[in-house]
């Protein structure tokens, strides 16, 4: 007896639709055949003793299970719920009429308990997308999968409710949730407030002008001045994700596994700040069974690099790419993914070894040779890709101990929301391009249109200051994302000299 029963495999961030095929036959023996890794291999045993602790068994007969397509390599524990199902279908244990319109996932435990599985959202989109009726897959991941429009979504905690369901039409429990009350319940708590941040206005009025152009930034100066502060609080004030946006995010971050229990969409921005051992592959993703890497699981977010030149060099060269493009393609010679990858830039450093760059009182103090051959770590092109450099200072005791409390995150984001509105207004036909960051050299010269004055202003800004040419894009695309947050329809000097501020890396002989 032949019966179909279907799973999904999650490759990239897109998932495909595998058939199990459970063929029984007179003789002895358990065949499992269609490229199955180890994990799948050893299903057979918690898939008897499951079976076995709720009266039912394996019986012994030939059993062949053909996972189809059979060259596509599957993965994981995920499918012993689909194989226990079929088995039990086609040895005729079960009656399974309407099994073709389900898509069945979930691990097993042995006493038949099913467990958590990665990738729910990829693979309930595809399920809708291929016109299953519903989606059957462990009560954990149940609301992550329920997102999904128009696919009833059956949250199981045992095997036997899947069993009943199908033998003696025992109802499951569909799992609903309201995407719009879910995704708005927690947009003006964040949990990182500006309101804490003592002094450092002008650093605040950085923040935001990059947060509301998306603009790379690069925060300079000693320990303590607030620097990895001011960076874990800036997704609280970047404009709220689209609801396109969370469905991106939170499928990333469901094929790595990383959504929440019981978490539906994921609402806030991810912040993602990865320890400067980090290596190259974990950073842009990729491995054996490809991955997404952190700058992916960053996308719509914030990738907060701490101290930059302790980063090894090689990792900060292959992120030169994704910056550009906001997309990472890993090509193997089996195969080729690509992940989004459009993220927001935080770096942090000091560019003296000793650690106390531009502190007056500074208890050790570094020459500028040593401090070159530092910073000579962090290469010129990478740098060049970051908008807005900034020097952080040290926070004087009067400023500390005042108990005015500063603006909060929630006032600064609706000046920061109404600045982008402005700019989706500005590139409504373009597909890609979406804020001020984005904009390519064509869109430069369309909208960063200078007055003779500006003009002016910046020539002198360049050749004294010496700056280069992508520092002269860079200015102009900073000077726009200012002009929008004051409501200007046109650059002015005051914008552009502003954005000149934020270029001290370009300047020659910074360092003293």
């Amino acid at each position: 007896m032949l019966k179909k029963v279907f799973g999904s495999a999650v490759f990239g961030v897109e998932a495909t639709t595998i058939t199990v095929e459970v063929n029984v036959d007179s003789g002895i023996g358990y065949h499992l055949v269609g490229l199955p890794d180890n994990a799948i291999k050893e299903s057979n045993y918690r898939i008897a003793a499951a079976l076995q602790n709720n009266g039912y068994k394996i019986p012994g007969k030939k059993i062949i299970i053909n996972m189809s397509p059979a060259d596509l390599r599957k993965e994981g524990s995920a499918y012993d719920l689909t194989l226990a199902i079929g088995i039990l279908s086609a040895t005729k244990q079960i009656q399974a009429e309407n099994l073709e319109d389900f898509l069945i996932m979930g691990e097993l435990s042995l006493d038949g308990n099913v467990q958590p599985i990665k990738g729910a959202l990829p693979i309930a989109i595809k399920a809708k997308e291929e016109g299953f009726k519903g989606f059957i897959l462990p009560s954990q991941n149940a609301k992550e999968a329920a997102i999904v429009d128009e696919l009833k979504v059956y949250g199981v905690s045992n095997i036997k409710q899947v069993i009943d369901f199908f033998d003696k039409g025992v109802d499951l429990e569909e799992t609903i949730i309201n995407t719009k009350e879910e995704f708005e319940k927690n947009l003006d708590f964040p949990e990182f407030d500006f309101s804490d941040v003592k002094g450092q206005e002008s650093i605040k009025r950085c923040m935001e002008i990059a947060a509301a152009g998306g603009h790379n930034i690069i925060l300079i100066g000693p320990p303590g001045a607030g620097k990895t502060m001011l960076a874990k609080r800036l997704p609280s004030i970047l404009p709220p994700m689209t609801i396109q946006e969370a469905l991106e995010t939170t499928k990333i971050h469901s094929v790595v596994g990383r959504v929440k229990e019981n978490a539906g969409l994921m609402s806030q921005r991810p912040f993602r700040s990865p320890h400067h051992t980090i290596s190259n592959v974990a950073l842009v993703g990729g491995g054996s069974y490809p991955q997404p890497g952190e700058i992916s699981l960053s996308h719509n977010g914030v990738l907060f690099l701490d101290e930059l030149p302790e980063f090894k060099r090689e990792v900060l060269e292959v992120m030169r790419q994704p910056l550009e493009d906001r997309e990472v393609t890993i090509s193997r010679a089996r195969f080729t993914v690509t992940y989004p990858s459009s993220f927001m830039l935080v770096a942090s450093m000091n560019p003296s070894p000793g650690g106390y760059f531009n502190d007056p009182n500074a208890p050790v103090t570094s020459s500028p040779a040593e401090m070159q051959r530092y910073l000579s770590k962090v290469s010129g092109p990478l740098l060049d890709r970051i908008d807005i450099h900034i020097e952080v200072t040290p926070v004087p005791f009067e400023k500390l101990s005042e108990e005015r409390k500063g603006e909060t995150s929630v006032a600064i984001r609706s000046r920061v929301s109404k600045a982008r509105a402005r700019q989706s207004e500005r590139f409504i036909n373009s597909e890609s391009v979406h804020y001020n960051a984005q904009m390519n050299s064509k869109q430069i010269r369309n909208y960063c249109k200078l007055d003779i004055p500006s003009k002016a202003l910046l020539k002198s800004a360049m050749e004294q200051l010496n700056l280069s040419a992508r520092a002269y894009d860079r200015i102009l695309k900073v000077s726009r994302t200012i002009a929008d947050l004051e409501n200007e329809i046109n650059i002015n000097g005051s914008h552009i000299s502003e954005a000149i501020q934020y270029r001290s890396l370009d300047r020659e002989g910074w360092l003293g």
